[in-house]
């Protein structure tokens, strides 16, 4: 391949990976064409993309960017798997994918532009965004419903006494109670 030619694959995939910021490395070797492709349909159902790059291309690509540190970790033959919507779930996918396809290696990733390369099954393990976010509005509510128990305990135990005062039909107690 000439200079020109790989000058213009390694601009291309530059650009291609120009906004990514998390990505998975795995290694298809071995498997057939069926299942890259069975692969592929499962992984376009959560948004991502599977793509198997030249590692000296893709290092040269994503240089000063924020999958570099992926790129220092590609050997062998590798498809690089990106997505910019769930990648925990992604990870998750690729996991139980390595089952149904015993050909899969699983091998790195870059979560979030983080310089730290991390492996595959640690990302799944992960929290979600959707997960954090709620987890997150569960403690800002938290407060609240705490304060609003608080101030109904009370009132809902007068109200309870009252109840069972009446029910007892214990003279002119529960009238005397309810004009207060």
């Amino acid at each position: 391949m000439s200079k020109t030619v790989k000058a213009l694959m390694t601009r291309e995939l530059k650009d291609r990976f120009a906004g990514v910021t998390t990505a998975c490395v795995v290694d298809l070797t071995g498997s057939n064409v069926q299942a890259q492709e069975k692969l592929r349909r499962t992984l376009r159902k959560k948004s991502a993309r599977l793509e198997v790059v030249k590692n000296s291309l893709a290092r040269h690509a994503f240089a000063g960017g924020p999958l570099e540190a992926l790129g220092n970790e590609l050997s062998g033959p590798c498809a690089v798997i990106t997505t910019g919507d769930t990648p925990v779930e992604v990870a998750k996918l690729l996991i139980e994918a390595a089952k149904e396809f015993t050909a899969l290696k699983l091998k790195h990733a870059v979560y979030d532009g983080d310089r730290a390369v991390i492996s595959i099954a640690t990302l799944s393990k992960m929290r979600s965004r959707t997960d954090l976010l709620g987890e997150i509005a569960n403690l800002i509510g938290s407060p609240g419903r705490r304060l609003a128990a608080c101030l109904r305990s009370p009132q809902s135990k007068i109200a309870g006494c009252l109840k069972a005062l009446i029910e007892k039909g214990d003279g002119g107690a529960p009238e005397a109670a309810a004009a207060a």
